[in-house]
């Protein structure tokens, strides 16, 4: 078993050669970590931008909101109004008249002026007036 001895020159192809993995293997190394930031850079915009579109939808919400509590206060004050109009039709229910007893009336009481009248046209065109 001998001791096997190499030149300088193998020594220094030998030392070359380790460097040069080791250069490559950083040269890779630094590659991956860039790709990992540039992976972690996108990501944080995508969470911004989503961010951003989810207040942008809680606005439009709110918004919305807002109209309709605007809607539903006009129209709370609408039927406050009709209250009055809704009191009497019952009333006139619970009376027995129905609308076509109150448009009979009001039909009467329009036909009972438009008959006087053409009687007093009559009787002035025959002359009995």
């Amino acid at each position: 078993m001998g001791v096997v001895t190499m030149s300088s020159v193998e020594i220094d192809i030998v030392v070359h050669r380790q460097l040069g993995e080791l250069v490559a293997g950083m040269r890779a190394l630094q590659e991956s970590i860039h790709r990992v930031e540039e992976g972690a850079r996108r990501a944080e915009d995508k969470s911004a931008f989503s961010h951003a579109g989810v207040h942008r939808r809680m606005d439009q919400l709110a918004d919305r909101v807002s109209e309709l509590e605007t809607s539903v206060s006009a129209i709370g004050s609408d039927i406050s109004d009709m209250k009055p109009v809704t009191d009497d039709v019952r009333r006139w229910k619970l009376m027995g008249i129905g609308a076509l007893g109150v448009t009979g009336i009001a039909a009467m009481a329009l036909g009972v002026s438009f008959a006087e009248a053409i009687r007093r046209l009559v009787f002035v065109i025959v002359g009995k007036g």
